[in-house]
């Protein structure tokens, strides 16, 4: 079949268009991105061990007891809530209920590559809780304009323009884990906000939200595994039953379950094209609470 030479031109020409274009997008890009503060919310049972703040992307201040952590091998994982500040940010009990499993699913399956999980509420030598102090609701309408000229240029351009910097969302967390006597061996006070480059838009209130927490729960997880305070990217390959788990299939302990399977290579796609995390989210047996 012969080629319509208009469509053929103008092709070229929308190509062009974007090839010249695409320094001024991706300069505009990497200065895109949502700032939510590092503060103190007062639901941690001490801040007194807690370091400086470090990072400018990511903020934190955190406290990790390596010796006392050491002899630990059984972990329960209390399902996060929300502090009233971000409770009322986001209007939706689903959408609260929805981020608060991502995170304590991603801190469940983490953490099994090094303890044993078991049900909240269990015995255990470490207890973790965490709440969600501070949201950035996510522009619906942006990230869907956004997902749109971002998947639409992939099919002109080598890769797709990044996401509009525009409508961004962030997640404030304050988490600890104490031991069977109540004293904490680990805290920490945590901030993220999306950027264009890192965050793929997702038409939600929570899409941000619901992606940053996972971000949240890998580094908290690194420092209790290590027992020390995590520097750089984490580098190492995934272990076996994290990419199980990581692909919707039986997650390595039966308490994990309590926070839902992931939506695995399904959720990937529906990624990619901007679906809301409702979309593909499997349901969870506990819900969040404030």
């Amino acid at each position: 079949m012969r080629s319509n030479p208009f469509t053929s031109s103008f092709s070229k020409r929308i190509s062009t268009f974007f090839l010249l274009a695409l320094p001024l997008v991706l300069a505009a890009a990497a200065a895109g991105c949502s700032t939510v503060p590092l503060k103190q919310a007062g639901t941690l049972s001490s801040y007194s061990n807690l370091g400086p703040p470090k990072g400018k992307l990511q903020k934190s201040r955190s406290y990790v007891d390596g010796a006392r952590l050491a002899p630990t091998k059984t972990v329960a994982i209390a399902p996060t809530t929300f502090a009233f500040r971000a409770a009322t940010r986001i209007k939706s009990p689903a959408d609260r209920t929805m981020v608060a499993n991502a995170l304590d699913r991603a801190l469940c399956i983490s953490l099994s590559d090094k303890y044993q999980l078991v049900s909240s509420g269990q015995p255990a030598d470490l207890t973790i809780r965490s709440v969600v102090t501070d949201i950035v609701p996510t522009n619906k309408a942006m990230a869907g304009v956004s997902a749109v000229v971002t998947v639409g240029t992939g099919f002109v351009l080598p890769v797709g323009v990044p996401r509009l910097p525009a409508g961004l969302g962030g997640l404030a967390v304050e988490a600890e884990a104490v031991d069977s006597g109540g004293v904490q061996r680990a805290a920490i006070v945590w901030s993220r906000g999306a950027n264009s480059l890192q965050n793929t838009p997702r038409v939600s209130e929570v899409g941000d939200a619901y992606s940053l927490a996972s971000k949240f729960s890998s580094e908290f997880s690194r420092m209790l595994i290590k027992g020390r305070e995590p520097k750089g990217l984490d580098i190492s390959l995934p272990s076996g039953q994290r990419m199980k788990s990581w692909l919707g299939g039986k997650p390595k302990y039966a308490a994990c379950d309590a926070f839902g399977r992931s939506p695995g290579l399904i959720g990937a796609v529906a990624a990619k094209y901007g679906a809301p995390p409702q979309w593909t989210e499997k349901k969870a047996k506990p819900a969040a609470t404030y």
